[in-house]
């Protein structure tokens, strides 16, 4: 017999719209008994009796033993996360910046209370890579995982290569969809890829990584002499983040990627994710699906409500093993450097460089690099004209 929720939900906007329109179609076993809003004068297409603004209420209440943490801001979702698990209630979040920034604390926390806290809708919308990660992998040694972790990025990139569509163009394309916000450095910059590679990572690997120590660049400085390249290469542009296994090192960072036609994130395309996992006895499997939109992630939040009806919780039962692995910065990679001063070639310390070419309004260099030159340089890097990406 499974447990009866009753529900607080912190948040009404595309994901909690979305996740009350799934519900409201099932026959589950579960009642949300408030929304907690911050805009009480706003439109709502649900009575006005079923929002408050009284967060204090919510927490409290002890019919409620269930909350959802559905809301924009990392900070203020913290602190409802922290203190519903402690108030002795379950929680169900999908804001990945919160869980990325502490995901550690919140693990002790869930381990001091006995509550459950789980977040499948932080990464990868409506792709269930987390739990297959905590479940079907549970004893797997992975060698890899990577994808495409941003649907805003994704779409934009699509314009730009199946619509001939420049940067702007597509960029604001995204913005006019409500794909990308007003400010897309989130997005385009490769910070909220970054966030979920940290929570795969802890996953895959048992590993606790601060996003702030993950390398990140995106696709924001991205050009038409690279996209001609790519072109003339026959390559796409995907941003990929990539969690890797090398000799007990476990690799992390989010950089744009030349893709050719037999990878299989290279279809992946518009607001779609894809994630590869590639493993030593299950050999490489490919998860796709939307990554992003109201009803996509608000089924993954759906999701692990029904687990918690079933007492779900995460075991992270990697790290059981995680003293074997470490996180490491030192790898070699290949990659492609549009620049414009040649001084940054010596600043760089390239290991090794394959092709150069001189033109007259662009140049380039691929070469092997160390990442952790890429680290220590990259403001210089990450500046109009110069864009970085990683070559197969």
């Amino acid at each position: 017999m499974s447990e009866k929720l009753t529900i607080g939900m912190f948040g009404f906007g595309v994901v909690g719209q979305g996740l009350y329109d799934i519900i409201k179609t099932k026959d589950l076993n579960l009642e949300i008994k408030k929304f907690v809003i911050k805009n009480p004068k706003k439109q709502r297409s649900l009575p006005d009796h079923l929002f408050t603004t009284d967060a204090d209420g919510v927490l409290n209440d002890p019919e409620i033993n269930t909350i959802l943490e559905l809301i924009d801001d990392a900070d203020a979702a913290f602190e409802i996360t922290k203190r519903a698990l402690y108030a002795g209630k379950n929680v169900v979040s999908a804001n990945k910046k919160m869980i990325a920034t502490h995901l550690e604390e919140l693990a002790n926390i869930q381990q001091e209370t006995g509550k459950s806290l789980l977040y499948e809708g932080a990464v990868c919308g409506s792709i269930p890579i987390i739990r297959n990660l905590e479940e079907y992998y549970d004893n797997e040694l992975l060698h890899s995982v990577s994808g495409i972790f941003n649907g805003s990025s994704n779409y934009i990139l699509s314009k730009i290569f199946n619509e001939n569509q420049d940067y702007h163009t597509a960029l604001k394309k995204a913005q006019d969809l409500g794909f990308a916000e007003t400010d897309p450095t989130l997005d385009v910059g490769g910070y909220d890829p970054k966030y979920k590679l940290a929570i795969v990572a802890n996953h895959a690997y048992g590993i606790y990584v601060k996003p702030g120590d993950i390398l990140n660049l995106g696709i924001d400085k991205l050009g038409q002499a690279d996209i001609t390249y790519a072109r003339e290469k026959n390559y796409k542009i995907k941003l990929i983040p990539l969690a890797k296994e090398v000799e007990g090192k476990i690799i992390l960072y989010v950089l744009p990627k030349f893709v050719t036609k037999d990878n299989l994130l290279y279809g992946v395309e518009n607001e779609n994710n894809g994630v590869v996992v590639k493993a030593a006895f299950a050999d490489e499997q490919f998860f796709f699906g939307k990554g992003a939109g109201g009803h996509p992630t608000g089924s993954a939040v759906l999701s692990d409500i029904t687990a918690l009806r079933y007492g779900y919780r995460y075991e992270f039962k990697k790290h059981a093993k995680s003293q074997e692995v470490t996180y490491s910065t030192d790898y070699e990679l290949t990659v492609y450097l549009r620049y414009e001063d040649e001084q940054i070639l010596d600043t760089l310390s390239f290991n090794s460089i394959s092709e150069r070419f001189y033109g007259q309004e662009y140049k380039y260099v691929i070469g092997k690099i160390n990442l952790q030159q890429i680290i220590a340089h990259r403001e210089l890097i990450h500046r109009d004209g110069y864009f970085l990406a990683e070559i197969a």
